[in-house]
């Protein structure tokens, strides 16, 4: 568990002052008076839209603060990549997906899964990533704002009445504010639209980010082009499965959903925090909501939930890391510098993972990435492709967690079973959820379940 949802916790003492224009150095008057402008305009804009969602997030609001941020700079995906002089981006990014397809072809069983391959740019990003941002971010919204709601007394209900529709739309504009700037600055640091193994794109497109990706090259000391190569490969191989594994896409995105609807707030601190806000202290609004009193609890199933995920992003980065490393083999000589260098971003995880962890609570960091890359890899070598890549074919017949642990078993059961339609989707169901039972009694179980839990141990 990281960052509470959408910011609603204490503040990062180690962080003040980025970003702050409070903090540092001392602002001239013109920039001042410009900043001041800027947010003047920002309150009026979310207010003329205040009744233009419904949900618990104004949508509308978050697309209008992310472009606004962006600017006339992430318009473009113009760029230095590729094959060709000049700026078609589109042209590189077409470019180098073929190539990339053309030796994915002899890595894996899964044809190409992209109808179309296009550069984005920043901008493009934000548009095209909206809604699936909208399903991620619904349910935190729901249950963070729904356990405000129903925490209130029936009498403070009644006797808000009105006022209470109005603090939902002021906490749709609250989310949708907070969404846009966090979609502005993932939109300038995404490499491609699969980059933190969620299908982000809509079904079928490839999408590469030229401008972020030149940015991202110039401390490698590699050519644009191979790097281009490179991440085209990732995305395209991130393509074919989420295409011809039919139901990953609705596994990814259900777990983060069921995730979400495990939050809870613990209502029992909003006395406390009634007694700390000064109607006539507005700071003491933002200081009591910033106190951590209002953070989300964590519960059980959310454990669950993130383990299965956890355990789900690894074995698509893992799967994706093994195939896109054997299919550009020797053909780009900086290719294993590359591939550690992904690597490490993504288990350290840069501002843009941080940012998503802020939005929706947990982090997509894939910590078992190298175990899974590990068992895809001796699976391969041992059985062929078309046993790795069939596995996919079901999720009971996926690697647990424990399989990570030991692959050479996992290894050995998929050769003993002779082939894939010898593999029993009831046995491989039943190890889940002995699995998932295992790890549950591993956390803290209520007392009451201490006997038949001792009992279980015995038998």
């Amino acid at each position: 568990m990281s960052n509470p949802p959408f910011g609603f916790g204490p503040s990062d003492p180690d962080k003040r002052g980025e970003n702050d224009p409070s903090e540092g150095g001392q602002q001239s008057g013109a920039e001042a008076f410009n900043q001041l402008g800027q947010m003047l305009s920002q309150l009026g804009q979310m207010l003329s839209q205040a009744g233009s969602s419904s949900g618990p997030v104004n949508y509308d609001l978050a697309k209008q603060i992310a472009l606004q941020t962006l600017g006339s700079a992430g318009n473009t995906g113009e760029s230095k990549l590729g094959f060709r002089g000049g700026d078609d981006a589109n042209a590189a990014v077409r470019d180098a997906a073929h190539l990339a397809e053309l030796w994915l072809d002899a890595a894996t069983v899964f044809p190409a899964g992209a109808t179309s391959t296009v550069a984005w740019s920043p901008r493009s990003w934000v548009e095209k990533t909206l809604p699936t941002w909208q399903r991620l971010c619904d349910p935190v919204a729901q249950q963070v704002s729904g356990a405000w709601m129903q925490a209130l007394p029936e009498e403070a209900k009644q006797a808000a009445g009105p006022l209470l529709q109005m603090m939902g739309q002021m906490g749709g504009m609250a989310f949708g504010s907070q969404l846009g700037n966090a979609l502005a600055q993932l939109a300038q640091e995404m490499l491609t639209a699969s980059e933190i193994g969620l299908p982000l794109a809509p079904a079928g497109t490839s999408a590469l980010l030229p401008a972020n990706i030149e940015k991202f090259a110039e401390g490698l000391e590699l050519p644009n082009s191979e790097i281009l190569v490179f991440l085209a490969a990732r995305e395209a191989a991130h393509q074919r499965l989420f295409t011809h594994v039919p139901w990953l896409r609705q596994r990814l995105l259900a777990t983060v959903e069921e995730f979400a609807h495990g939050i809870t707030v613990d209502t029992s601190a909003l006395e406390s925090l009634a007694g700390r806000i000064d109607p006539a202290n507005p700071a003491s609004i933002e200081e009591a909501m910033s106190s951590g009193l209002l953070e989300p609890q964590t519960t059980e199933e959310q454990k669950a939930a993130l383990n299965r995920l956890e355990t789900l992003l690894a074995l698509v980065e893992g799967w994706v890391d093994v195939v896109v490393s054997e299919a550009v083999g020797d053909r780009l000589p900086g290719a294993d510098a590359l591939r550690e260098t992904l690597r490490r971003r993504r288990a350290t995880g840069g501002p843009a993972e941080q940012t998503f962890a802020t939005l929706v609570g947990l982090e997509l960091r894939p910590r078992r990435m190298r175990a899974a890359s590990a068992l895809w890899k001796l699976v391969g070598d041992r059985h062929g492709l078309d046993k790795r890549d069939g596995l996919w074919s079901h999720p009971d017949l996926m690697p647990t967690a424990e399989d990570l642990d030991e692959p050479i078993d996992f290894a050995d059961r998929v050769g003993s079973s002779g082939s894939l339609d010898d593999l029993d989707p009831i046995a491989e169901l039943e190890r889940t959820e002995r699995s998932e039972r295992s790890q549950r009694e591993q956390q803290d179980t209520p007392p009451a379940d201490d006997d038949t839990k001792g009992n279980d141990t015995k038998s």
